[in-house]
């Protein structure tokens, strides 16, 4: 039995109102519900939702440094952003498996998980950092993991994901330093969403225990709340759902 929902959608009351937000991988469990609690909120007047499918109206490929400027540019004819969320991610796939050992590691697998969880984030940084708000407070947010922390890592395996969310979290850090050099109100953050019950997790949950196993609304909302209690002194860290940091 997964934890109750929380009772309301998080204040933002930290944006300036109406806030703008878009959501790359809106398709997603944790994405779609991001996209769904913004749309629901009383402070948001728009939310853009980009998707690797169609169920969104723009589609983009994080191997398509094209298709990531073109949603961009879309969602900001009409001006700056307020909030942007990066909510995708690989686990796991038809060929792609977290690794046991060193002795399974794949050039393949590791080129992939890279492209996806690393390098994909940041064109979409490259793209979407120039466009955040810069007379309010803004957000660029991507969804990382705790077990990218190089400094956490105590039970090995997964080297693929571990390596690539690791790489994703010193992006993170680097963007921000330049951001805030650029655009001292906003920030670049990653985010630990907690073990959400989507597909990414779920041939791993049996061992989670059911207390800590998130609804994808949960998740986000969690979330949204941590966002909205950080200020720029807060850039270039790995937070996580609780609003506790998390070391790189």
């Amino acid at each position: 039995m997964t934890p109750a929902e929380p009772d309301s959608l998080p204040v933002l009351s930290s944006f300036a109102s109406p806030l703008r937000a878009l959501v790359f991988g809106a398709s997603g469990g944790l994405g779609a519900a991001f996209a769904a609690e913004l749309s629901n909120h009383p402070r948001v007047a728009r939310v853009y939702s980009a998707a690797r499918r169609a169920a969104a109206p723009w589609q983009f490929t994080l191997q398509d440094e094209a298709s990531i400027s073109g949603v961009v540019a879309a969602a900001t004819a009409e001006g700056p952003l307020d909030l942007v969320l990066v909510a995708t991610g690989v686990l796991h796939d038809a060929q792609l498996r977290p690794e046991k050992s060193w002795r399974s590691l794949d050039a393949a697998a590791l080129a992939e998980a890279f492209a996806v969880n690393a390098t994909g984030p940041a064109l979409i940084a490259k793209h979407a950092l120039g466009h955040l708000r810069r007379d309010a407070k803004s957000v660029f947010a991507c969804l990382s993991a705790r077990v990218g922390s190089i400094e956490d890592n105590r039970l090995g395996g997964w080297h693929a994901y571990r390596a690539s969310k690791a790489a994703l979290n010193m992006l993170v850090r680097t963007c921000a330093v330049e951001l805030r050099q650029r655009n001292p109100g906003a920030l670049c953050v990653a985010l630990h969403p907690g073990t959400v019950d989507t597909a990414l997790s779920a041939p791993f949950q049996s061992a989670v225990d059911p207390a800590k196993l998130f609804t994808p609304t949960r998740s986000a909302r969690a979330l949204l709340g941590v966002l909205d209690r950080l200020t720029p002194a807060d850039s270039g860290r790995l937070w996580a759902w609780d609003g506790q940091p998390i070391p790189f």
